[in-house]
């Protein structure tokens, strides 16, 4: 068991299902740590500048799993609004940081990696929904 799993189900106001929630959060943390490190990776291209859209795009969608997670581990006092209208703000930003790796996939293999886990955080913020 992970420590986000176990996190999640020791909460004291736990409620719902802990395994599909946890899944979700990995996911949101890895898609953050994969577009932070795929931005810098793509400022150490020597063609930096057919990559501005997609570090901008990394960049957002890294700050934004981020911010996601951190309120999917809050249970306390729950906005389920405000939530949903993030996670479907997240699984957006995740479609198309991902779109704009996969244009640069053949060329940088960190784009690729990158959009990957873009693709698989957004089917986990859309299956949470």
């Amino acid at each position: 068991m992970h420590t986000v799993e176990q996190m999640l189900s020791s909460h004291p106001q736990h409620s719902g299902d802990a395994d599909e929630l946890a899944r979700t959060v990995q996911a949101l943390l890895a898609c953050a740590q994969a577009c932070t490190a795929c931005a810098d990776a793509c400022l150490g291209e020597e063609r930096v500048a057919d990559l501005v859209t997609c570090i901008g795009l990394d960049l957002d969608c890294a700050d934004i799993c981020a911010a996601t997670a951190r309120v999917l581990s809050r249970q306390t006092a729950h906005g389920a609004e405000v939530t949903r209208a993030l996670i479907e703000a997240c699984a957006t930003a995740c479609r198309r940081c991902g779109e704009e790796c996969a244009r640069h996939a053949d060329m940088h293999e960190h784009c690729r990696v990158c959009a990957e886990a873009c693709t698989a955080c957004e089917e986990a913020c859309r299956a949470l929904l």
